[in-house]
């Protein structure tokens, strides 16, 4: 039964009923109801709730929890995530599952509190250091939310990878109707025995760690991750086509940003223009051939890549677009938000 639920405490319900049982997190707004709820949400069903001292230790500790096979789960926003950045790095190269949840505000530096978009360079190229990637969801709806949190620990735990979700401050602060899925029956969760660090009698050792010293060792290890990398975008990529079968001009967003287009379109196919959307759920993997294939009909004219930054998901566009036709760019930064209104008018001076 949907119930109206917020959208940052609609996230910790989802992970209380998918089975994680531990957070580790720190304030920090626009995602404060999230540590907020499971304070005392995750005590009521046997988890713990842990209110770091730092960002940098609320990462850690993660690292622990994942390392010693539990399902566990951070949140923060864009700073609070940018001190993370170095344990998320750690966590993909020890190949544990987690999932990190980032409600971005404007930047950079302290910034804003408003909703941005700022952080996708961010989550999709690494943001630590080294060669690795997270898988990254850009939800639009708190029902989405809901369904993506749900399933993001399956996803770690198939591919022992650290899973992030991002979305803005309206996102996390709006209402809407959402149904929670069933509770999970945490003895059906995946048995971790064979990695995890959680006590055995079989005297084999299990070692959590992220060095490797000899070249060749490190560089076979970076090997075994990106074909793992092939396989998530094999198996992973997901993205929505809104109206794109005969449309002419083409928006490309995410998250809170593609429902402002989809609002734009509507009045757009109004006014006789034949205006469409390509959302991407995934942001890594990136839905490139969605993209590419409506780059090679006649009847596209351009695509249109909307954010809250000053341009940074554009790039992915142009890769994917590879010259076929012109890509533009619509965005507002510092905590702006477009409105419809503003889209119609960018389509129409265009033309």
């Amino acid at each position: 039964m949907k119930k109206l639920w917020k959208g940052n405490e609609a996230i910790a319900e989802a992970a209380v009923a998918a089975g994680c049982r531990y957070f580790f997190g720190y304030p920090i707004t626009p995602q404060n109801e999230i540590p907020e709820y499971l304070s005392w949400r995750l005590p009521e069903v046997g988890g713990a709730f842990i209110q770091a001292e730092s960002e940098v230790s609320a990462i850690n500790m993660l690292y622990g929890a994942a390392g010693a096979g539990a399902r566990a789960m951070t949140s923060s926003s864009s700073p609070g995530i940018s001190l993370k950045q170095e344990g998320i790095s750690y966590i993909a190269a020890a190949e544990l599952p987690c999932v990190i949840v980032n409600m971005m505000r404007s930047g950079p530096g302290l910034g804003g509190i408003q909703p941005a978009q700022g952080d996708y360079f961010q989550a999709t190229k690494g943001g630590g250091h080294g060669d690795y990637h997270p898988i990254v969801f850009a939800p639009s709806s708190i029902q989405e939310f809901v369904d993506i949190t749900y399933g993001a620990f399956d996803v770690a735990d198939k591919y022992r990878t650290p899973v992030m979700i991002i979305g803005d401050g309206m996102l996390g602060q709006m209402m809407e109707p959402a149904e929670i899925p069933p509770m999970r029956d945490l003895k059906t969760l995946p048995d971790k025995n064979e990695w995890a660090a959680c006590g055995h009698s079989d005297g084999r050792p299990r070692i959590i760690n992220s060095l490797r010293i000899e070249p060749d060792e490190l560089e076979a290890f970076n090997n075994h991750l990106f074909k793992k990398y092939e396989e998530i975008t094999k198996n992973e990529t997901r993205c929505e086509e809104y109206l794109t079968s005969d449309a002419e001009y083409i928006f490309v967003a995410y998250g809170s940003v593609a429902r402002i287009c989809k609002a734009a379109i509507v009045e757009l196919r109004a006014q006789g223009i034949k205006a469409g959307l390509i959302r991407p759920i995934t942001l890594y993997p990136y839905p490139t051939d969605a993209i590419a294939s409506k780059a090679k009909c006649d009847k596209v004219k351009k695509f249109i890549t909307v954010e809250m930054s000053m341009g940074q998901m554009i790039e992915d566009v142009r890769l994917a677009v590879n010259g076929l036709k012109p890509v533009e760019f619509y965005g507002r930064s510092g905590g702006n938000v477009m409105m419809p209104a503003d889209l119609v008018k960018y389509v129409k001076e265009g033309k």
